[in-house]
C-alpha cells in the first residue's frame, strides 16, 4: 500500500490497530534499560507511546501524515512526548549508531526494498543496541490468519537474518516463528509471525557509559 492508501486506512477508522503495544515488543524490551529509540513505521503510534511511557526517548518515522496526526493526539492525551517525523523508510536515513532500540514492526516491502530498509535501521543501533523485527511469516498465508496475502511482501526469519548478513559486530539472539492469538469470526486462531533479534557488541566504553 502507498501512502495514500495508508492515509485513507487511518481516516476511515478511528484506530486501525490497537492503542496497546505490540506484544513481542513488550516481551523483548520490558527488561531494557530506557534510552534512545527509533521507532520506523510507527503508524498510529502505539509502539513508540508505550516506550516513551516506560522512559525512552523515543523517534517514531512514518509516511502517513493522517496516522502521525493520530500519534501525536494519543501521545498527548497520555501525556508522553515523542520525536514525530514525516519520512518514507524507503529513503529516510536514520542517524548512524545513535539508538539503543530500533524496531521495525509489521513493515512489508519487496525483499530487495526491504533489505535496504533493514540494513539501513542496523546500522542505526549503538553499541550495546537491540534491533527488533516482528512481521507476517510468509507461512501464515497459508496457515495462520489476517496479514498481506502478496507472498512477495512475506518474511521469515531466515529472510531477516540473511539481510543481517555481514553488518559488523551484529549478532542475531533470537529468529523465530512465533504464534499471535487473534480473535476472528470463527473464534480464536493463531496469527504466524517473524520475530528476529539481534544486539550490537558492546565496547568497554559504551558499557561504562550505559551503567553510569
Amino acid at each position: 500500500m502507498d501512502r495514500e492508501a495508508w492515509n485513507q486506512r487511518y481516516a476511515d477508522a478511528e484506530l486501525v490497530w490497537s492503542a496497546e503495544a505490540n506484544r513481542f515488543l513488550v516481551e523483548a524490551v520490558t527488561a531494557l534499560p530506557p534510552g534512545r529509540a527509533l521507532d520506523l513505521g510507527a503508524g498510529e503510534g502505539r509502539n513508540a507511546i508505550w516506550l516513551a511511557e516506560r522512559g525512552w526517548h523515543v523517534t517514531a518515522v512514518d509516511f502517513s501524515d493522517i496516522g502521525l496526526q493520530k500519534a501525536r493526539r494519543l501521545a498527548e492525551a497520555r501525556g508522553v512526548e515523542v520525536d514525530w517525523i514525516e519520512a518514507n523508510l524507503r529513503s529516510y536515513q536514520p542517524e548512524r549508531a545513535a539508538f539503543d532500540l530500533v524496531v521495525l514492526v509489521y513493515i512489508h516491502l519487496p525483499g530487495d526494498e526491504r533489505r535496504a530498509v533493514v540494513r539501513r535501521a542496523a546500522d542505526a543501533v549503538a553499541a550495546g543496541g537491540t534491533l527488533l523485527v516482528i512481521g507476517h511469516d510468509r507461512s501464515n498465508l497459508h496457515e495462520g490468519c489476517g496479514g498481506p496475502q502478496d507472498p512477495a511482501i512475506l518474511f521469515s526469519p531466515d529472510d531477516i537474518t540473511a539481510d543481517l548478513a555481514g553488518i559488523e559486530e551484529l549478532r542475531v539472539v533470537r529468529a523465530d516463528r512465533v504464534m499471535r492469538p487473534v480473535m476472528t469470526d470463527d473464534g480464536e486462531r493463531n496469527a504466524i509471525d517473524a520475530l528476529v533479534r539481534a544486539e550490537r557488541r558492546s565496547t568497554d566504553d559504551d558499557h561504562a557509559r550505559r551503567s553510569a
